[in-house]
């Protein structure tokens, strides 16, 4: 089909995101380097000091998402088809499938986009494409179809890291988030804290050494067989931990702290659910219950684990600022740094709540985009690609030399010189959290 003919009217897609695994790895990939297109090929010249307009691609994991977004952080048009129903069907995400409804969607996805913006094809500045880390049997699909785009328009093409898209993201939506800043990554694939000092330059603080905070909860749910519950047949494992939670009371069961003995800030997730397995035996013998059956006391079980992920995540990050504060990596301002957190995991308001409680000791604000654009989408690939370019960094000089990639890491690793710091911390109670959770809950009820 030629470009310029878009399909007749096509249906609107909805979203939601998942977990992501990886193979292929990159490790000193040329892409994390400045690569700079040369103005004599044959692609047109777009001015960085003009409104421009950037498409980008998003098939990293299970969702297969498009979108078109100008210089100015203003969306034009977007589209998402959601797996999300497929794979609670499987019981996970199953990189086979996930590539199969990829393929099967990417043309349509795109063209319904394109639709949605109402712009020639042609005055697109640029195409962005995420290329790594996530499944490459999924990346592969987004890849292909971004770079047959960039053949076909003549525009250059930018490969995109995924995480570095989640990091950027706020800054399409808070003009005042200026380098550097704090960010937590916090998803289905990944759990990272770094400082962002550039578009293409991070520092990695911690991240996890073993599942992300995402996965984990998808794992918790299934165990205690939340999709069978009226109401939650179509909630991912987070969403659904989150809405029991509300119901239910932090304190009601206990759950060790993960990985005190260790002062640094990586995340270990895997401790806390085989602690909750723990529990789910225990309940299981006193009312004589198997495997999926519902236990009795759901809701407080719920709002105990979520509390325990929220607390090693907020232990973490406190050491982590005050690590920053003893290198002097964010300097004091006239107001409060900014804290971003992004991914799928930034959804949760209590994990947020309690993440404001940290920042306002250390003088920092935090800012989120909004649950739909912390979820895979195609407008965070699109906006990355639109700050790569004002900064003409990552542009690829040759489309054959561009791969995928499962595992790329975003930054460099400076994990060791925090632990090697040895930073003993005070910790900041959350105890108020749980007042405060049912107040903004019972006022979003009434609104």
């Amino acid at each position: 089909m030629a470009l310029r003919t878009l399909l007749p009217s096509i249906p609107k897609l909805i979203l939601f995101s998942s977990t992501r695994n990886s193979t292929a790895f990159c490790k000193s990939s040329p892409l994390n380097r400045s690569v700079i297109l040369n103005t004599c090929s044959n692609f047109k010249s777009f001015s960085t000091d003009s409104n421009f307009m950037v498409l980008g691609i998003e098939t990293s994991c299970d969702d297969t998402g498009c979108a078109i977004v100008d210089s100015n952080g203003t969306i034009l048009g977007e589209s998402l088809h959601s797996q999300l129903k497929v794979h609670l069907d499987h019981g996970g995400i199953v990189p086979p499938v996930a590539s199969d409804l990829h393929r099967a969607h990417i043309d349509q996805v795109v063209d319904e986009a394109i639709r949605a913006s109402g712009v020639d094809i042609y005055d697109i500045a640029a195409i962005a494409t995420t290329n790594r880390p996530g499944l490459p049997l999924s990346l592969e699909i987004g890849l292909l179809k971004g770079k047959k785009m960039a053949r076909d328009l003549g525009v250059p093409f930018i490969p995109i890291h995924h995480m570095e898209a989640h990091a950027l993201t706020i800054r399409m939506l808070e003009k005042d988030v200026q380098f550097p800043f704090l960010v937590l990554l916090a998803s289905g694939g990944h759990c990272i804290l770094a400082v962002a000092q550039q578009v293409d330059k991070f520092l990695i603080l911690g991240q996890t050494i073993n599942n992300a905070p995402g996965e984990q909860f998808d794992k918790a749910a299934r165990k205690l067989n939340l999709k069978v519950i009226p109401g939650l047949e179509n909630v991912c494992g987070g969403a659904a931990i989150e809405i029991l939670a509300r119901k239910g009371y932090s304190s009601a069961f206990p759950f060790s702290t993960s990985m005190t003995q260790y002062q640094d800030c990586n995340f270990s997730f895997a401790g806390i659910t085989m602690n909750l397995y723990g529990h789910v035996k225990k309940i299981q013998k006193k009312f004589d219950l198997v495997d999926g059956d519902i236990l009795p006391g759901l809701e407080d079980l719920c709002a105990s684990y979520q509390h325990a992920v929220t607390k090693h995540i907020c232990q973490r990050l406190q050491r982590a600022m005050e690590f920053v504060d003893r290198k002097e990596l964010i300097p004091l301002g006239q107001g409060p740094r900014a804290f971003v957190v992004s991914g799928g995991v930034a959804s949760n308001r209590y994990i947020k709540m309690a993440m404001e409680v940290i920042c306002s000791e250390y003088d920092y604000k935090l800012y989120a985009p909004p649950p739909r654009l912390c979820t895979d989408n195609g407008v965070m690939i699109a906006w990355n690609g639109v700050e790569r370019w004002k900064a003409q960094s990552g542009i690829a000089e040759n489309l054959d030399d561009v791969d995928f990639y499962g595992k790329c890491p975003i930054g460099t690793d400076i994990s060791q010189e925090v632990a090697a710091e040895s930073i003993k911390c005070k910790w900041i109670k959350l105890k108020a959290l749980r007042q405060m959770s049912e107040f903004v809950y019972l006022d979003e009820a009434q609104r």
